[in-house]
């Protein structure tokens, strides 16, 4: 699974990286997130799609 955020969306509200803290980093400048590898690793699969599910902004997309 690939996993994306779309900068023009996010808005900083650090939800993902609070769910899915091993798979996304948050800018320290603007607070937006980035995932922190393309790839998921399938021990964060469940972390990831809940954090793409709480995104506020629906920032965060995901590719099988």
């Amino acid at each position: 699974m690939k996993v994306r955020v779309d900068q023009q969306r996010c808005q900083g509200h650090t939800l993902c990286a609070m769910i899915a803290p091993q798979s996304f980093e948050l800018s320290e400048i603007d607070g937006h997130s980035s995932p922190i590898g393309e790839s998921v690793p399938a021990d964060q699969l469940d972390q990831v799609r809940e954090a793409v599910h709480s995104c506020p902004e629906r920032a965060i997309s995901i590719a099988e």
